[in-house]
């Protein structure tokens, strides 16, 4: 397979060295448990898949955007009694931010898009506290699971190792999915407190409390054909804002 010149650990310094980049992608995942027939590695696959794709469609519009190495670790306080659930803290995740952001500013690489493709992860507190500390380098965070409505593609999306994240991996890494009749149901409790129920307050979900196969919504109806239709309409919303973002000057962003 050839190197992708938009995907950093497939490329050279002999490439590298004489590429101006315009925007850099870091995608974040998690490692954690997906039901029974999803991998571990689950958010790392779709968010590592969604970043090239999305990065592809940009480069070959004209927008020099490079893509990172995935973060495997994201937040997972709520399933630590979960085997082999990796958590790291958010204090964890703002101190790699932070190295990362400033690797890219010295090397005068001046925007940085988080591409966050895992629920327990929220990267908006960091950057309000990066972003004064780094001026010359323009930082942005978008969930790719939250730019469509999802309502629109699946008949029942569901929240976690369900249909929408099951069709998207039978559609680029079905052999890592087991046969859906060896899925659990997905079943999840709901909260006693109303105010949580209906939206009014937060507070993190126990996993082990909440659902006994570690999915939240059912998979049963996932299709790769529902995956596809979904990524299709969504790398373009991505590609766009790198393209638009590749040709704008981050000292003039307000009309």
């Amino acid at each position: 397979m050839n190197a992708r010149p938009y995907i950093l650990r497939e490329i050279n310094w002999k490439t590298v060295k004489d590429t101006e980049y315009q925007v850099a992608v870091l995608p974040w995942g998690a490692t954690e448990a997906h039901n029974y027939h999803l991998p571990y590695g689950t958010d790392v696959i779709e968010s590592e898949y969604i970043a090239a794709e999305s990065a592809r469609l940009a480069w070959e519009a004209g927008a020099k955007v490079i893509v990172l190495p995935t973060i495997p670790f994201g937040v997972n306080t709520g399933q630590l009694d979960i085997k082999l659930d990796i958590n790291m803290n958010p204090s964890t995740q703002a101190a790699v931010l932070q190295d990362v952001i400033v690797s890219l500013a010295h090397q005068n690489i001046g925007k940085l898009v988080i591409l966050n493709g895992h629920g327990g992860n929220d990267f908006r507190q960091m950057v309000r506290e990066l972003q004064p500390q780094h001026p010359d380098i323009f930082i942005s965070t978008m969930e790719w699971y939250r730019i469509l409505d999802i309502k629109s593609y699946f008949d029942d999306p569901g929240d976690h190792g369900a249909e929408m994240e099951t069709s998207i991996m039978l559609h680029i890494a079905p052999e890592l999915v087991l046969p859906l009749e060896e899925a659990g149901s997905g079943k999840a409790k709901k909260s006693r407190l109303r105010a949580i129920r209906e939206g009014i307050a937060w507070a993190p979900r126990e996993w082990p409390l909440v659902t006994e196969d570690t999915g939240i919504g059912n998979p049963a109806k996932a299709t790769a054909r529902k995956g596809a239709a979904y990524l299709k309409d969504m790398l373009v919303k991505i590609a766009d804002y790198y393209i638009e973002l590749a040709a704008c000057d981050i000292n003039d962003l307000y009309e």
